[in-house]
C-alpha cells in the first residue's frame, strides 16, 4: 500500500497523534496487566486494613476492580490486542508496508512492552489506584467479549486466585521478616520465636511438653501431713502437689499448698482429710492448643497425660466430673471463687510448679466465668467418703503430668524460670 500522507499536511499529524495514543494506550494496558494481576486479593485485603496511610488509600481503590480478576485480565488483554493491531495500520498511511513493520514492533517492544511493564511492576499500587476509573469504563465496555471468555475461565481454572500461606510457609515469612535475617524486617527475636511457636502449637502434643511421671513429685493419699512431709513440699518450692492412690502411676486429684497454711505438722493430718481437686485426664496425642482451650476454662491448670493401649474412641478432655468419685466431701471455701493462685506446673527435671500470672486476673474480668465457677464448684473436689477411691482404666496407663506452663514454654520454646529455680541453679 501506498503512502497516503506526507508531512505536514492534517492527516499525516491526525496518523500520529493516534500512533502516540495507540502506543501509550497498548504499553498501559500491558503494564496493568502485569501490575493489577500480581497482585492478590490477600495482599490488598492485608494493605487496605494494615498498610500505611497512603497504601490503605490505593488499595481501598483497586480491590472492587480486581475482584473478578479473569473479567479484568480478558479486558486488559483485549485493549491491548486491539491497540497492538491497530498501530500499523495507521502506520501503514505513513511509511512503507515493511517500514510499518519495523516501527510498530519497535515500538509496541520498547513503549508498550518493556517500560510499561517495568514502571508497573514497581509503582502497580499506584498507577493501579490512580487509572481505576478508566479500567472500570472498560470493563463496561469490552463486557461483551469479556465476559463469556471469564466465565469460561472460571469454569475451568476457577474462581479466585487464593494467596494464603500454609503453617510452614507462613513461619518461613515470619524469619524472613526478622531484623536477624537482614532484609530490612522489623521483627524482634522473640518476636519471631513466639509467633513461630505459636504455629506449631498446633502440631504438638500433650505427649511433647509434659513432664515425665517418674520424674514429678506427688505425695499418697493415706500419706500424713507430719513435719517430714510438710518440710519435703515446702522443699520442692511446689504451689499444687498431685495426690495419688496405690500407686504414684494412678493420680486421683491434686492439693494447693495454700490449703495447707492452716495445718500444724505435729498433728499430722492425713492428706485424704485435707481438699484433694480432681485433676482432668489427657491423652498423650492430644494437641496443645486443645489443652491450652481446656486449661482456660479454670478448673485445673494441670492434669494427668495418659496413654491408650487399644484404639478406643478418644475424647478430647475430661471434664473435672469425669473421674469416678463417691459420695459426700470436705468441701474448703476455696473452692467458691475462681483460684487465686499462680498456675504451677514441673520443670525437667521437677523442681518446683511454676506460675503463668496471668490466669488469676483473667478469671475475675470476666463475669459469666466466675458464675460458671461458682455453680460447678462441688464437681472440681474429690469425694470421699471411705469407699474405695478411682483407679485407671487396664487400658489406660498414665505416663506424665502436663501443666498451663508446660504449653507456655511450648509457646514461647523457652523455658520459664523463677527465683526458685535459680536457688537450685545456684545449688
Amino acid at each position: 500500500m501506498a503512502v497516503e500522507y506526507e508531512c505536514c499536511e492534517t492527516g499525516f499529524f491526525i496518523h500520529i497523534g493516534v500512533i502516540v495514543f495507540l502506543v501509550l494506550f497498548a504499553g498501559l494496558m500491558s503494564g496493568l496487566t502485569l501490575g493489577l494481576m500480581s497482585m492478590s486479593l490477600v495482599d490488598l485485603e492485608v494493605l487496605a486494613r494494615s498498610g500505611t496511610p497512603k497504601d490503605r488509600k490505593h488499595a481501598e481503590k483497586i480491590l472492587p476492580v480486581v475482584k473478578k480478576q479473569h473479567l479484568l485480565l480478558c479486558t486488559l488483554l483485549i485493549c491491548n490486542a486491539a491497540a497492538m493491531e491497530a498501530l500499523p495500520i495507521f502506520l501503514d498511511g505513513l511509511v512503507t508496508a515493511w517500514g510499518a513493520i519495523l516501527i510498530s514492533v519497535t515500538l509496541i517492544l520498547l513503549f508498550g512492552e518493556i517500560i510499561p511493564q517495568s514502571v508497573c511492576s514497581r509503582y502497580g499500587l499506584a498507577i493501579g489506584a490512580t487509572v481505576a476509573p478508566l479500567v472500570r469504563v472498560l470493563v463496561w465496555v469490552c463486557f461483551p467479549v469479556a465476559f463469556p471468555i471469564s466465565k469460561l475461565l472460571d469454569f475451568l481454572l476457577g474462581h479466585g486466585h487464593v494467596a494464603l500461606f500454609r503453617r510452614a510457609e507462613l513461619k518461613t515469612l515470619v524469619d524472613l521478616h526478622g531484623n536477624e535475617a537482614g532484609k530490612g524486617g522489623e521483627l524482634t527475636h522473640d518476636e519471631t520465636t513466639i509467633i513461630a511457636g505459636a504455629l506449631e502449637l498446633t502440631e504438638k502434643t500433650a505427649g511433647d511438653a509434659m513432664t515425665p511421671i517418674s520424674e514429678t513429685f506427688a505425695i499418697d493419699i493415706n500419706a500424713k501431713l507430719d513435719r517430714d512431709l510438710m518440710s519435703l513440699i515446702l522443699e520442692k518450692g511446689h504451689s499444687r502437689v498431685p495426690v495419688y492412690y496405690e500407686e504414684p502411676t494412678n493420680i486421683i486429684g491434686l492439693i494447693l499448698v495454700k490449703n495447707l497454711l492452716t495445718i500444724h505438722p505435729q498433728d499430722e493430718v492425713p492428706v485424704k482429710t485435707v481438699t484433694i481437686r480432681r485433676i482432668p485426664r489427657v491423652l498423650e496425642t492430644l494437641p496443645l492448643y486443645d489443652i491450652l482451650n481446656e486449661f482456660q476454662k479454670g478448673h485445673s491448670h494441670m492434669a494427668v497425660v495418659i496413654r491408650r493401649s487399644n484404639k478406643t474412641e478418644e475424647k478430647p478432655v475430661s471434664k473435672p466430673g469425669d473421674l469416678d468419685s463417691v459420695k459426700d466431701v470436705k468441701i474448703d471455701v476455696d473452692g467458691e471463687k475462681p483460684p487465686q493462685e499462680k498456675i504451677l506446673k514441673s520443670k525437667r527435671p521437677i523442681h518446683k510448679w511454676k506460675s503463668f500470672p496471668a490466669s488469676a486476673n483473667n478469671s475475675y474480668r470476666s463475669g459469666s466465668r466466675s458464675k460458671k465457677w461458682t455453680k460447678d464448684m462441688y464437681s472440681d473436689i474429690l469425694q470421699i467418703d471411705g469407699n474405695p477411691l478411682p483407679k485407671l482404666p487396664e487400658e489406660e496407663e498414665a505416663v506424665g503430668v502436663i501443666t498451663m506452663e508446660d504449653v507456655i514454654e511450648e509457646l514461647l520454646q523457652e523455658e520459664i524460670f523463677d527465683e526458685t529455680d535459680h536457688h537450685y541453679e545456684d545449688s
